[in-house]
């Protein structure tokens, strides 16, 4: 069922199946930032939008309480940790007083909620960056982080469509069908997670938790890809050939924001790679380690597809979890599938009132039971990495407990609005798509089954 051809970076970053056996619409996304749309909303229901509301709300915490300030924050092709330090900056404070719930799309235009700490609403109203905004709402008890976060509504674009308006309505429709059989789409983590261009995060999360921060500096500062800015890809050459810190400081395109902040330490102290990786956000530094954490999941996950094992049903030895009255996973609570409440568990799967779940490696979380635990060792021992290599010794914020992570997501108020002919092409069309997805969950999963690309970089993944 999944033996349709899957491009070459997908398998590097452990996506080796299709859960869809449809026809794929091609296209490309990301033509323009305004091709894809995100907008926040949190557990209460509070919506981020790009709009601006033609009231502005107040919330909640009195005069006396006013810590928190909840602010909308709409950016366009800003990447939110540099959006953030943008914003630090303007205010006066440090990055660390600024709270988000989610990490959103570099190249997009997107609308989320952030909690400034010690602000007031006039300050806030007066951050002023070309194409980001913010938009105080009131003041709140609680500093926002993941817990606070229900999901992301998308609105993307799909252009570049070499086939009928017909067809394309119909494989659209076909593959959402197909889709909502499963009970929505494998919860892979998608190519931004790693870098599609340069896809070498999980690399340096890798080398970092095998406690060799050289080569994951080298990795991050020195691995060029040919799908970069030949600027960036001279300089990283040139500091793999030399690894002359000082000149490569002087190479570095401005743009290699994070790359640079490194090297201002390795010119200083250039032997010291831990202290380099700790000139990074917080966030950031804990992305690397994350981002190995995910690689290994999406391997976890294929190898369970490639066994012929379910994604909506579970298998003895199967992590499950409970779903809210809201429809979030209940990702801290889990049971263990075994022969007496097998066939219970697979029928609150069929309810949408469970879900099976793999592990997140991390030095707190068991391994699966069963076949799908002999397994998960098995990429374990392929990868030559245990579970306590993720305690990270060297830089605390870096070491990793680990979770539990459905194997598929649901795929929320799915519409095809509309399929147009190209302003550009009159030979290609256009596909406008609207759909909600639960937070950690990635919109590039649900369109590489949509598109099925035959080149994910061309087709702007």
């Amino acid at each position: 069922m999944w033996n349709l051809p899957v491009p070459k970076i997908d398998k590097l970053l452990g996506m080796d199946f299709y859960a869809t056996k449809t026809a794929g619409v091609g296209g490309a996304i990301r033509k323009s930032v305004e091709d894809f749309v995100v907008e926040e909303v949190l557990v209460d229901g509070s919506k981020a939008e790009i709009r601006k509301a033609a009231e502005t709300r107040v919330l909640g915490a009195s005069e006396a309480k006013q810590r928190y300030l909840l602010c909308v924050l709409v950016k366009r092709n800003w990447d939110t940790f540099i959006t953030l330090k943008n914003i630090a900056k303007q205010l006066g404070v440090s990055q660390g007083q600024i709270h988000i719930a989610g990490i959103k799309d570099a190249k997009a235009v997107t609308a989320q909620h952030i909690t400034v700490e010690n602000c007031s609403m006039e300050d806030a109203g007066k951050v002023n960056v070309k194409d980001i905004e913010i938009r105080p709402v009131g003041y709140v008890r609680e500093k926002l982080s993941t817990y606070y976060l229900f999901g992301n509504n998308f609105t993307i674009s799909i252009k570049e469509i070499r086939q009928s308006e017909s067809t394309v309505a119909k494989q659209i429709a076909e593959t959402a069908a197909a889709l909502e059989a499963i009970g929505g789409i494998p919860n892979y983590f998608g190519h931004q997670r790693f870098g599609t261009t340069r896809p070498i995060t999980h690399l340096v999360g890798k080398a970092i938790i095998e406690g060799d921060f050289e080569v994951a500096a080298m990795l991050f500062l020195a691995k060029p890809s040919i799908h970069e800015h030949p600027s960036s890809r001279s300089a990283r050459t040139e500091l793999q050939s030399t690894r002359n810190f000082t000149l490569a400081l002087q190479d570095f395109p401005k743009q290699l924001r994070y790359e640079r902040l490194m090297l201002k330490h390795l010119v200083i102290k250039p032997k010291d790679f831990v202290g380099a990786f700790r000139r990074l956000p917080v966030k950031l530094q804990a992305l690397f380690v994350q981002a190995y954490q995910s690689y290994l999941f999406n391997r976890f996950l294929s190898a369970r597809v490639e066994n012929g094992f379910s994604l909506n049903r579970a298998e003895v030895g199967d992590f499950v979890v409970n779903v809210e009255r809201s429809g979030l996973p209940m990702v801290k609570i889990a049971k263990m599938a075994i022969e007496e409440n097998l066939s219970k568990i697979n029928a609150l799967i069929e309810a949408d009132r469970m879900r099976v779940a793999l592990p997140l490696v991390g030095v707190k979380q068991n391994l699966s039971q069963g076949v799908m635990g002999q397994i998960e060792k098995q990429v374990l021992e392929e990868e030559s990495t245990e579970s306590e290599n993720f305690r990270v010794d060297a830089i605390r914020e870096m070491s990793k407990r680990g979770r539990l992570r459905p194997i598929v997501t649901p795929i929320m108020n799915f519409n095809l609005l509309d399929v147009l002919n190209s302003a550009v092409n009159p030979k290609a069309h256009r596909a406008d798509l609207k759909f909600m997805l639960q937070r950690g969950s990635y919109a590039t999963v649900l369109l590489r089954e949509i598109m099925k690309p035959t080149d994910p970089i061309q087709a702007g993944f």
